[in-house]
């Protein structure tokens, strides 16, 4: 699916809390934004994939209203960006690619300074930055200064900051950037219970991993341009079929699996992937209950034996040539910007 056809993942009725339609920003020469669609149902995470300046923080940066569109149109949960920002800001949390908490603050102080500015009380944002603290474990840390934290923990408070308020609409900005797998699993765990308890998320990551466990559909932006839409299962069907791989228990027995691949994989020849393993593109699910039977009947075993659709990091290199990671010039007109 390409931009322009935005609601073909919904029906027509489905109440799309994120709306975004043709925008367009330019910063000199650069068009950093070049027509993009967008389209969030509630309660449901849109991953935004793209390489480096491929536009995600520019469409992020106009949706939560602090960069004007030069061209477009965009709505969250009804009220437009431009001409309702104050309506707007009452129902999001930004967690940007930068920590936007005070440094020289106390992360209890940051979170009370945030629950204060959203006219919580100040019992209200006592009782919410408790409850923040607990939930992102920097309860031992709440009374040191940000400026000694760690950066997964710097990390982890500015998500809290942006979570103050108990935001209808969150804007995840690659939030796991500079955090290890462990903090970074933790985080996509609150991103889930974000979800359940009736949030609605747009996260742009370069993980793919990230988007493939937390995504219910994905876009991916390149050049200012929406390039695919669809769910992170039709994008790997899109871009290929599944692959058999398997891994003999006897390394002699490889050539005789080979030929069995190559039969059932009809016609493909069967590549050794890595040491032991071969795999073969196939066509349908029969494939795999097929080998199996043709395995047993030759008297074959089998230590590995799986079924499966590219990864998404094979989606992202056969739809923009390139790997999440790579820079482009773009990008530095969008930390500028």
């Amino acid at each position: 699916m390409v931009s322009g056809d935005r609601r073909t993942l919904w029906d027509m009725t489905t109440d799309l809390v994120i709306e975004a339609e043709g925008l367009v920003k330019t910063f000199g020469k650069t068009r950093a934004l070049q027509g993009v669609d967008l389209a969030v149902p509630r309660g449901t995470v849109l991953g935004v994939l793209g390489p480096n300046g491929a536009g995600k923080t520019t469409a992020v940066r106009i949706l939560s209203t602090l960069l004007t569109p030069d061209a477009g149109s965009a709505r969250i949960g009804g009220f437009d960006v431009v001409r309702d920002a104050e309506r707007v800001r009452q129902s999001i949390g930004l967690t940007g690619q930068y920590a936007s908490v005070d440094e020289d603050l106390t992360g209890r102080q940051n979170l009370e300074l945030f629950g204060t500015l959203l006219e919580l009380g100040r019992a209200g944002a006592r009782r919410r930055a408790a409850e923040l603290l607990d939930w992102f474990d920097l309860t031992d840390a709440a009374n040191r200064q940000a400026k000694t934290y760690s950066g997964g923990m710097r990390r982890r408070l500015d998500l809290a900051a942006s979570l103050v308020g108990s935001p209808d609409v969150i804007f995840l900005d690659e939030p796991t950037t500079g955090l290890d797998p462990a903090k970074r699993e933790d985080m996509w765990d609150v991103v889930r219970t974000l979800v359940t308890n009736g949030s609605t998320v747009l996260l742009t990551t370069q993980y793919l991993e990230e988007a493939d466990a937390l995504a219910d559909a994905i876009t991916v932006i390149d050049h200012g341009r929406v390039i695919a839409h669809d769910t992170p299962e039709g994008l790997k069907r899109v871009v290929g079929g599944q692959t058999l791989e398997v891994r003999p228990s006897d390394l002699a027995d490889l050539p005789r699996i080979a030929t069995i691949l190559s039969e059932v994989g009809s016609g493909a020849q069967a590549d050794e992937i890595r040491k032991g393993v071969l795999a073969v593109p196939v066509t349908d699910d029969t494939a795999l209950t097929e080998s199996v039977a043709r395995f047993a009947a030759a008297g074959i075993s089998v230590t590995e034996l799986s079924l499966h659709l590219p990864s998404l990091d094979e989606v992202f290199f056969t739809l923009t040539g390139r790997t999440a990671s790579e820079d482009d010039t773009t990008s530095r007109v969008e930390v500028a910007a």
